[in-house]
């Protein structure tokens, strides 16, 4: 079999990305699916992610590893997503629509005929690539489960950035600036009135207790109040973005 290609190697991170560490095996139907895209076996895609998991921040605080032997390619790979996540994971979409002989557009599920054309169609398309890209990977890191309440429908479940989406273009699609929380506790956070701690901790405000009538859940959002969130298998939030919003937050 021959060598991994960069283009291969930035294909097989996006799916690393997706996919929680403990679902990495080669009878996993994505993995069966992305062999199938690159011609090449499960194992050695599974293999692939296993060496790129050895790269990850997250699993190393955790204590797990993947393989210990990698090729050079996957940190170049993961350098550049560090470096630039909204290019590299833009970039990724394309060349698996590249793979499959489609159109950026058409795999993203995006209706060709509403979008204008030239460099504004471009930019709306890559918006819209990265903003499900980053959906993905941040549902996935929390297993589909808000990491305050523990709730884990999909339909009540959102990707909160940390960093305001418009206030800091370089992290939109960085995953430790995401967190997964349902609606109601990620317009809260949005609107201050509620913050996770650098520590991973939740605090409530007291505007929001006091602007609480129903008792019961009013008991329930102060229980909660100094509570540690559910923590990500990887793409663990990053402290100094969590920081920010707490400012914010008590400056309110």
């Amino acid at each position: 079999m021959n060598n991994w290609t960069e283009k291969e190697t930035i294909v097989a991170f996006n799916l690393y990305c997706k996919l929680p560490f403990g679902k990495l095996n080669q009878n996993n139907p994505e993995i069966i699916k992305l062999a199938e895209l690159l011609g090449r076996n499960p194992s050695a895609v599974n293999m692939k992610l296993c060496n790129m998991a050895r790269l990850d921040p997250s699993l190393q605080k955790r204590g797990v590893a993947g393989l210990t032997h990698g090729a050079k390619l996957e940190q170049i790979v993961w350098d550049k997503f560090v470096d630039n996540p909204d290019e590299l994971a833009y970039q990724s979409e394309k060349l698996i629509a590249e793979f499959s002989h489609k159109n950026i557009e058409e795999v993203a599920g995006l209706d060709i005929s509403k979008l204008p054309d030239g460099k504004e169609r471009e930019s709306i398309v890559k918006v819209r690539v990265n903003q499900s890209f980053f959906r993905d990977v941040v549902l996935n890191s929390y297993d589909h489960c808000c990491c305050i309440s523990g709730v884990a429908n999909d339909k009540l479940l959102e990707a909160s950035h940390i960093i305001d989406w418009s206030d800091d273009v370089k992290n939109r699609t960085n995953p430790c600036n995401g967190l997964c929380l349902n609606v109601f506790f990620h317009r809260a956070y949005d609107k201050l009135l509620l913050a996770i701690t650098p520590d991973l901790k939740v605090s409530v405000s007291e505007e929001l207790l006091a602007t609480t009538r129903d008792e019961k859940f009013k008991k329930y959002l102060s229980l909660i109040d100094g509570q540690e969130i559910n923590s990500p298998s990887k793409f663990s939030p990053n402290k100094e973005f969590l920081d920010m919003h707490y400012q914010k937050y008590l400056n309110r």
